[in-house]
């Protein structure tokens, strides 16, 4: 549905690349390789994007990186379409509602970094998680959102290198 509003798939991955993560920093080199683009392609949205204030450039060495620009007005909304797009609004109500005692979701992977690549993985992590719902949940979650689901349950607090996506401390 993204895609009819935003005509430029380069665009489109940039945007996903930048807002599903706000942390995420890239270069044009990078990016071009990632993407599989010439770096012209790359360069013309990147210059679109930071022109228009969505994203913000940054010196890192000799290299011009660039990253989500957190303070503009329409930050939020922006990272709010991301995930819907993605399916991550879907995949997190889905959790939540019957999971058990959720202290945290938390987004790895692929698609933490912003690389879209069809797969999303999920580390739940709680106490007294209703396990038989999981099983059952991965399969009705990839059909709703048409993207391979695969979700890992910790019984126990760990410190991850992932992205929050959920963090029960934060919202009491």
């Amino acid at each position: 549905m993204l895609e009819s509003l935003i005509t430029s798939k380069t665009r489109l991955r940039l945007l996903v690349k930048f807002f599903v993560n706000s942390k995420t920093r890239s270069h044009l080199r990078g990016l071009a390789e990632e993407f599989g683009e010439s770096t012209n392609a790359i360069r013309k949205e990147l210059n679109n994007l930071t022109k228009a204030g969505f994203l913000v450039k940054e010196t890192d060495k000799n290299k011009i990186a660039y990253k989500a620009n957190v303070a503009h007005p329409f930050f939020t909304n922006i990272q709010e379409i991301i995930r819907k797009y993605l399916g991550l609004d879907k995949l997190l109500e889905q959790i939540l509602e019957r999971m058990g005692e959720v202290s945290q979701v938390i987004l790895v992977g692929d698609l933490s970094k912003g690389i879209d690549s069809g797969k999303i993985d999920v580390v739940v992590i709680g106490d007294n998680l209703n396990e038989d719902y999981i099983l059952n949940l991965s399969n009705k979650i990839e059909e709703m959102i048409d993207r391979k689901v695969v979700l890992t349950l910790l019984v126990e607090r760990m410190v991850s290198t992932g992205l929050i996506l959920f963090d029960r401390e934060e919202v009491v």
